[in-house]
């Protein structure tokens, strides 16, 4: 009989570290997309227990982080999502996405090689989140510290995902 053992979407890819840059995985607990009914965002940001970010925004909430995902689309990375069915249709997307860390001194002159954004700090502060192209996939970029980035695209593009910034990684560094 042939057993399954699960496996996140980042196995054998990471970790990865080039000079003072290091690309790990993050796995949250859950990562759930929630659209609130007509009418339902005030009950929606009560079960949450947190306002509803702006565009381009995120914020904690629900014992995670909740990222504007779109035109009254949000993502809730790790957190509960329980009790929040009644104000907002809820899909779990935790097997759909690889979320990826990419820190520390040059990872806004990695990420400039791949997407078409403007990440310096003054301009993209922390808590900022973008639903952008980086190289030929679609991803979210949040930044979540000073010097790290939060990178979610679908799981089926881990392994371009990791080259990516991988080629990129190396570049930033040699230059360096």
């Amino acid at each position: 009989m042939v057993e399954l053992v699960a496996k996140s979407a980042g196995d054998g890819l990471l970790p990865v570290t080039i000079g003072k840059l290091s690309l790990t995985e993050e796995v949250p607990t859950a990562l759930t997309s929630l659209m609130p009914f007509k009418g339902g965002a005030a009950a929606l940001e009560a079960a949450l227990g947190a306002g509803l970010p702006g565009p381009g925004e995120s914020g904690a909430a629900a014992g995670g982080r909740v990222l504007w995902f779109g035109q009254n689309q949000y993502m809730l990375v790790g957190g509960a999502a329980e009790g929040l069915g009644d104000a907002a249709a809820v899909t779990d997307q935790s097997d759909a996405w690889v979320v990826v860390r990419l820190e520390g001194e040059g990872c806004e002159d990695v990420l400039a090689r791949l997407v078409p954004l403007d990440l310096r700090p003054q301009v993209f502060a922390e808590g900022r989140t973008a639903r952008t192209e980086l190289m030929h996939m679609m991803s979210s970029v949040t930044r979540v510290g000073p010097q790290a980035f939060m990178i979610m695209v679908f799981r089926s593009m881990a392994a371009t995902l990791v080259h990516d910034l991988k080629t990129a990684m190396q570049g930033v560094t040699a230059r360096r």
